[in-house]
């Protein structure tokens, strides 16, 4: 990680979306499925100096979903699984956010077809290449964790695909402002 320096008040950025992807990942059988949504909305706040007034909500479009066979796509938009029809999109607001490591956790509520969970992902933050050292005016941020599609009622496809999802994140983000 970038030694950055630190700033009195709580930063709003906002999400490149064409260098960014929300990334994921599930077993089927020895083989694994993966994939990528687009993000729709994302209001970011970042505070250097207090994590405590961090804050993140992301909102996901389902109906966009690519996945790495078609098959797989199909299944995963279908009511069997995301339910892309009746569930258009995928929400995450962080709760909490504090320092763990040389990075931080993020502690948020994540609704998948209409069910709310909580949810812990890893976070590492980066200056952007071609920064100059100490700019914060664009980060990348790199999320990493996993959640289970059956505590959603995803259950389709149950006896040829994994239960647990793994996510990867990678958030490239500019200084509102500038």
């Amino acid at each position: 990680m970038f030694p950055l320096p630190t700033y009195a008040i709580p930063v709003a950025y906002t999400l490149q979306a064409e260098a960014s992807s929300v990334g994921f990942a599930l077993d089927f059988g020895p083989d694994q499925i993966t994939g990528q949504m687009p993000v729709t909305l994302a209001d970011l706040t970042i505070d250097f100096d207090s994590l405590a007034n961090c804050r993140f909500d992301v909102a996901l479009d389902v109906t966009g979903t690519k996945a790495s066979f078609p098959f797989a796509e199909q299944a995963l938009k279908g009511p069997k699984v995301l339910d892309a029809a009746s569930f258009p999109g995928i929400t995450f607001r962080s709760t909490a956010v504090r320092a763990d490591g040389d990075g931080a956790s993020v502690d948020g509520i994540l609704t998948i077809r209409g069910v709310e969970k909580p949810v812990t992902l890893a976070a590492t933050i980066f200056r952007q290449q071609g920064t100059e050292a100490g700019d914060r005016s664009r980060l990348t941020v790199h999320l990493v964790g996993a959640v289970n599609r059956s505590d959603f009622g995803a259950n389709g496809w149950s006896d040829m695909v994994g239960d647990q999802v793994r996510l990867d994140i990678t958030a490239r983000i500019a200084r509102v402002g500038g």
